[in-house]
């Protein structure tokens, strides 16, 4: 509506308008009567693109909870839950931990959801809240590695998301300055992955079978002494 906006911690989320400055009004609360029994935290929360009623919050246990400020002022209950059923006997120690979503982002057009949790990347229509439409494996080879990951707390890190204008595609981040685009058009296989660099000459380029050195090629070689082989 281009008047308010929101705010969200662990355990609230706030709605603020641009003309007022030092009052915030409170329409989600999950903090618990006793904090022993807090079970899950906000991770994101965003509004709807084009309905200002609208918005949806994503927590620690993998869940996705679209509101409706209509309904009540403190909107302690949902209109929709989206959150994928669990395969049977895939429990492990992790299941929760990597089942965190860190990032949400709606499409242009506010018809489709993308979540960000540890390993994937799912697209939601908020009309089918049965399960994701789409599920993107990111760093799926990480899978192995998980108790490593949770020694030195890797496994907390936290990536965002984000969809392209046209909505044919979702990327979002990884490790190593990488990050992974996808093709999210129905029979789409499309994934790319990138490197965000500062210095994008610093790989070494495939010598041709006929080699014709560059000055720049050479002054490369030079500084860089014996780390080229």
């Amino acid at each position: 509506d281009g008047e308010t906006f929101i705010s969200a911690d662990d355990l609230r989320i706030n709605l603020w308008n641009l003309e007022i400055s030092n009052q915030s009004f409170n329409i989600v609360d999950v903090k618990p009567a006793n904090m022993e029994d807090l079970t899950e935290v906000i991770t994101s929360a965003e509004f709807h693109p084009t309905h200002c009623n609208m918005l949806a919050y994503s927590s620690s246990k993998g869940s996705i909870r679209l509101i409706d400020l209509r309904q009540s002022a403190l909107c302690d209950s949902h209109a929709k839950l989206f959150e994928e059923p669990e395969a049977p006997g895939s429990r492990s120690f992790f299941t929760e931990i990597i089942a965190s979503i860190s990032d949400i982002k709606f499409a242009k057009d506010g018809r489709y959801m993308l979540s960000r949790d540890y390993m994937t990347l799912k697209l939601w229509d908020i009309n089918m809240d049965s399960g994701p439409v789409s599920t993107f494996q990111v760093h799926e080879y990480l899978r192995p590695k998980l108790c490593d990951l949770y020694e030195n707390d890797s496994i907390f890190d936290k990536f965002e998301c984000c969809l392209s204008g046209d909505g044919l595609r979702v990327a979002t981040g990884s490790y190593s300055n990488l990050f992974r685009v996808f093709g999210c058009v129905p029979g789409s296989t499309e994934a790319t992955t990138l490197e965000a660099s500062k210095n994008p000459v610093r790989r070494q380029v495939q010598t041709p079978s006929r080699p014709s050195r560059s000055l720049s090629s050479i002054t490369r070689v030079v500084r860089r002494g014996s780390d080229l082989v």
